[in-house]
């Protein structure tokens, strides 16, 4: 009996968070031993290994229309991952991953100042109360902002770019070019930073290195499985156990306790992210007749 749409797509979603947070475990115990620039480049690596064998066929066929897309895209997703990577080996990793619920904030910002998106009333207050989330986290005049902070808010900043380039990619290229135009571009630029901080991995850490692209693939295939199952409504919410997922994960490994505000900041963000999902959807609904959005 086939499961529930709904329940499919929960499940996907959930997948993905529990793959997250071991790859955030790998990246922070590696980064001992390895920058995290290299760990990046070598996850890209990967990634584009498994793409050539699983996809490489398609390239005869592959027609790029949009390269100064794909570039914006790639180059979003590099600084992205080079900032989170980086922030994972500097802060708990359940605090990093609480920040990094903003990115669909700063989406939001991003396509209402800068490409002329409408956003309504709503979907701001949305937004602001979003971000009242990352202030309880961080507790700025409390806390002290610390550079894994501020790289973990630089990753999602990126992240947004990176989600308004997809959406932007998505109009005219087919899912297989993006995905593989962006591996190999990521390959390229996540090279160049990595040779400035280059040691030669041991085998044990080539044997992490294999391990942190697999994992990191198999995000990637289980977000497209769950935003193909539902309605991004329906699967958003189960993006939160990413939090309880690095959360345990952190516990457990590096003897991390995220604190009250922590939960708390997760929850207020998570609540304003699947808001302006469901606005969103509502709005597509309305203009199904209309050019998809960017």
């Amino acid at each position: 009996m086939p499961l529930p749409a709904p329940l499919k797509g929960a499940l996907w979603m959930s997948l993905s968070g529990l793959l997250f947070a071991v790859l955030s475990a790998i990246v922070r115990h590696v980064s001992a031993e390895m920058h995290p620039f290299e760990i990046a480049f070598f996850r890209s690596v990967v990634i584009l290994a498994i793409m050539l064998v699983w996809k490489g066929r398609s390239i005869k066929t592959m027609q790029v229309g949009q390269w100064k897309m794909h570039m914006v895209r790639a180059v979003s997703g590099t600084t992205a991952m080079l900032c989170i990577f980086s922030a994972f080996a500097l802060m708990p990793v359940a605090e990093v991953t609480a920040l990094t619920f903003t990115a669909p904030l700063f989406a939001t910002l991003g396509a209402g100042l800068f490409l002329g998106e409408t956003v309504r009333m709503r979907r701001w207050m949305a937004t602001l109360f979003g971000f009242a989330g990352a202030m309880i986290i961080l507790r700025p005049g409390v806390e002290a902002l610390t550079e894994g902070a501020w790289l973990a808010i630089a990753a999602s900043v990126a992240l947004s770019v990176t989600v308004l380039s997809i959406k932007a990619l998505s109009r005219t290229e087919a899912p297989n070019t993006i995905v593989l135009v962006n591996a190999f571009l990521m390959t390229l630029f996540s090279f160049i930073p990595a040779l400035f901080f280059w040691t030669w991995p041991t085998p044990t850490l080539w044997g992490w290195m294999v391990l942190a692209g697999c994992v990191a693939f198999g995000i990637q295939q289980s977000l497209t499985r769950a935003f193909a199952a539902a309605e991004a409504t329906a699967v958003l919410p189960f993006d939160f156990a990413r939090l309880l997922f690095t959360a345990l994960v952190g516990f457990l490994a590096f003897g991390e306790m995220p604190d009250l505000w922590t939960w708390v900041g997760g929850a207020v963000i998570v609540a304003a992210t699947v808001y302006i999902a469901h606005r969103e959807a509502v709005a597509d609904r309305k203009t199904s007749t209309e050019p998809p959005l960017l």
